[in-house]
């Protein structure tokens, strides 16, 4: 098995496959530019006139958009895995020449029914208009007319470089830890610490559990990892649809704005539902009320890649998995320890609360955090006005990719509000209207919002 490890480009894929004369490429995303990338590649591979499977997987892919959107790119098998565990199935049946052809031909009969049923479901798709939409999210209920906000203690920008490991160690959320190794408990026994009572994977759950713990104490004391992160909170007004972002010392001053989408299913709006946007949870600019709004980067990747490289040399693939599941705990950890000192300190809306970290993580707590490229704001595109308000690579090293993904990729960022009622919804599915709405506001093309919006739109944006 060849690693080219993450963000790695199409040629440099496709070329090293070549080379080492590969008998399968393997593509993995995590976030949903990747889906991009991969149709990409998938158009390379037909277009270099290759012959070998391509394998795709990861959290953000699914077998519909494999079947609907990569593999009518390329006329040999492309296959969706959903994990680790499937793929030597799949690769033995692609590799083996008596069962190929029939397992493709099932492959291509599945896929084809996906496909008929993807755009059918398309058809049958209906969306309120944009402007009906916002009319009924003017019928919630936000108390505008008695709401004070609290003015943070800490306005602006606070960076928090070379942040102490140890502190974050009890934020740490281990279920997503057991995840990364395939081992999940039955009912009752289900997440931690039940999972280590469960009586097929508790005693290898405890096993990887005990090596993390060893791990995570040489990490501590030998500063193997470094977390570093940002915080900013501004004064903030909304304005429609989005957050204007305004000078910390002149209110009437905007100096960015953060641009939301706005629910639009009309069948969840005939059960009740809502038609929500992130900048409901933002006082209007026609109230007059000054409000606030937070933002944060961190992450605990730094030495992670150098760490990994030393165990590649030594052929240790599994210390190699072991630093990455850790970094990506530590990351999420800080994000959970830094919302909690915001919410207590920095700006103080809640200065007396006193969770155990079961109900930090059960979302207990007043206010939320949601990020770009996530469902209450799909668009990976808002992080860069983060990045430019809060100077994140500057303060932090913290980069954004060509994808917009993170980098080092144990790292997070979201948005920050604190109204009482805020809550995480889904956008959903959005309609044409909305998009062009949406490309207007930030001078956009209408084709550049649909590439970064793939995912979300309820139509297809090939079919003019």
């Amino acid at each position: 098995v060849v690693d080219l490890g993450v963000m790695t480009p199409c040629d440099k894929i496709l070329n090293t496959a070549i080379e080492e004369k590969a008998d399968i490429v393997g593509l993995s995303g995590l976030i949903t530019p990747s889906l991009e990338e991969m149709i990409h590649v998938a158009k390379e591979m037909e277009r270099r006139k290759m012959n070998i499977p391509l394998l795709i997987g990861g959290a953000t892919t699914s077998k519909t958009h494999t079947a609907v959107k990569i593999a009518p790119q390329y006329t040999k098998p492309c296959v969706h895995v959903l994990d680790a565990s499937k793929s030597v199935v799949v690769v033995s049946a692609l590799l083996d020449d008596s069962k190929m052809k029939e397992f493709f031909d099932e492959v291509v009969e599945e896929y084809e029914d996906i496909c008929d049923d993807y755009y059918q479901s398309l058809k049958n798709h209906k969306s309120l208009p944009l402007e009906k939409a916002r009319s009924k999210a003017k019928l919630l209920q936000f108390h505008w007319d008695t709401y004070k906000p609290v003015v943070p203690k800490k306005l602006g920008i606070t960076v928090l470089n070379d942040y102490d490991l140890a502190k974050l160690i009890p934020y740490i959320d281990w279920k997503p830890f057991f995840d990364v190794w395939q081992l999940r408990g039955k009912y009752p026994n289900r997440g931690y610490p039940k999972i280590f009572n469960d009586t097929e994977v508790g005693p290898q759950a405890r096993k990887e559990f005990d090596a993390a713990q060893e791990m995570l104490k040489m990490i501590v004391e030998k500063r193997l990892l470094k977390a570093n992160g940002v915080v900013a909170l501004f004064p903030a007004c909304a304005d429609g649809d989005d957050i204007r972002v305004l000078d910390v010392d002149d209110h009437s001053k905007v100096v960015d704005t953060l641009y939301g989408l706005r629910q639009q299913a009309e069948r969840q709006v005939e059960q009740g539902g809502t038609t929500l946007c992130i900048s409901d949870f933002v006082a209007p600019k026609s109230t007059g009320i000054v409000d606030y709004i937070g933002m944060f980067a961190v992450s605990a990747g730094f030495g992670s890649a150098e760490l990994c490289n030393k165990y590649k040399e030594e052929l240790d693939d599994y210390n190699v998995i072991m630093v990455k599941a850790l970094a990506d705990r530590l990351a999420e950890a800080f994000a959970e320890a830094l919302h909690e000192i915001v919410r207590k300190d920095y700006w103080g809306y809640n200065d007396e609360e006193s969770f155990a970290t079961d109900d930090l993580l059960q979302i207990k707590y007043q206010g939320i955090r949601p990020a770009p490229g996530y469902p209450s704001q799909p668009d990976h595109t808002e992080k860069c006005t983060m990045w430019r308000l809060m100077n994140v690579e500057e303060h932090t090293g913290i980069k954004l990719t060509e994808s917009l993904a993170m980098d080092p990729p144990a790292s997070v960022s979201a948005l920050y509000f604190s109204h009482p009622s805020s809550s995480y919804f889904a956008v959903g599915k959005i309609a044409k209207d909305q998009v062009v709405d949406y490309a207007k506001r930030k001078s956009e093309s209408v084709a550049n919002v649909e590439k970064w919006l793939a995912s979300s739109l309820s139509y297809d944006p090939e079919a003019r």
